[in-house]
């Protein structure tokens, strides 16, 4: 028996309303059951199952992105979740992958992950230069986070004194003063709850890019995106721009294109589902996300939706085959 078919039987419990007269499995690898992106994968799979005819999708709980890309190298799952960053290096066979680039490709962005470089405003620290030498969280261990904002750094030649730790942790180290700030990920365009909950006795100061400094990752790191964070609504922070990536779905080039293009059309056409599995969701525009994160090419698929659909799509997201 096959490592493949091991997976699928372990991942059955996991698929929802089979279709009794599927000619056609897909694996779909996701990450820890504990995360909500898990339950956004099951959300998925039930959209799957129920609007495109004779596919029936089932999730594995995976190590995440990483794990999952590694999968779809060894034909072991059809599509997965990843970050937009860690897939353009998994094509490109850079970081991680040197050596071994992942034939795969993109699926859909279904949300954004804003790195927000948090500090005590008492430190009196308000560019990113100034961050030269100073006690900084870079995102916890092992993390995206962690991994992007050290590469950013370096990349515009600031070196902090960097402190490693748990979340818990570094939110204690900053309210007690024992470090500047950290770099975590927002919820959407919003703080995130721990960033909330340092806020709300320790005021704080979120850095935001120079000009000079957006040019610079643009050209140096492809693999992020520079975004604008809106002003708050209750005006309690303004306006600023940092680096960001993606986290969306990639698949094997083995996914034949009408079955991809039939699973992209189910899910952008969805609008409750996958709301109800990540309140993020609510009211966003995959689409736009998709085009604005993408870093690696549409399957064509997916490709022939976004194009059908009139939606101009980047030079860097247009597949080969179509070019």
């Amino acid at each position: 028996m096959s490592l493949r078919h091991v997976l699928l039987g372990g991942a059955a419990a996991f698929a929802l309303v089979l279709p009794a007269n599927a000619s056609e499995r897909l694996l779909i690898g996701s990450t820890s059951a504990s995360s909500s992106h898990y339950g956004y994968f099951v959300a998925v799979a039930q959209l799957v199952n129920e609007r495109v005819a004779e596919v029936e999708a089932s999730v594995v709980e995976t190590g995440a992105t990483l794990d999952n890309l590694r999968r779809i190298q060894r034909r072991q799952v059809d599509l997965g979740l990843v970050t937009t960053n860690v897939a353009h290096h998994a094509l490109a066979g850079t970081n991680e992958f040197e050596g071994q680039p992942v034939e795969t490709q993109l699926l859909w962005v279904y949300t954004a992950a804003p790195q927000n470089v948090v500090v005590r405003r008492d430190a009196g620290i308000t560019s990113m230069a100034e961050l030269a030498g100073q006690r900084l969280n870079p995102g916890i261990r092992g993390s995206a986070t962690e991994q992007t904002s050290e590469a950013v750094f370096a990349a515009l030649g600031i070196e902090p004194a960097h402190v490693r730790g748990s979340t818990t942790d570094v939110v204690d180290m900053i309210k007690d003063n024992r470090v500047i700030g950290y770099v975590k990920s927002g919820a959407g365009m919003r703080l995130d709850a721990s960033t909330l909950d340092i806020a709300t006795f320790t005021p704080i100061t979120v850095l935001s890019l120079t000009e000079e400094e957006q040019e610079r990752l643009r050209s140096e790191m492809p693999d992020v995106s520079i975004v604008e964070i809106p002003e708050s609504s209750d005006d309690s922070m303004p306006a600023y721009t940092t680096w960001s990536f993606g986290v969306g779905v990639a698949a094997s080039p083995d996914l034949s294109e009408e079955t991809a293009y039939q699973i992209v059309k189910t899910v952008m056409e969805d609008e409750t589902a996958q709301a109800n599995a990540m309140a993020e969701l609510r009211d966003a525009d995959l689409a736009e996300l998709t085009v604005t994160y993408g870093t690696i090419p549409l399957h064509p698929g997916a490709y022939r939706w976004f194009r059908e659909q009139g939606i101009d799509v980047p030079d860097h997201l247009v597949p080969a085959s179509a070019n």
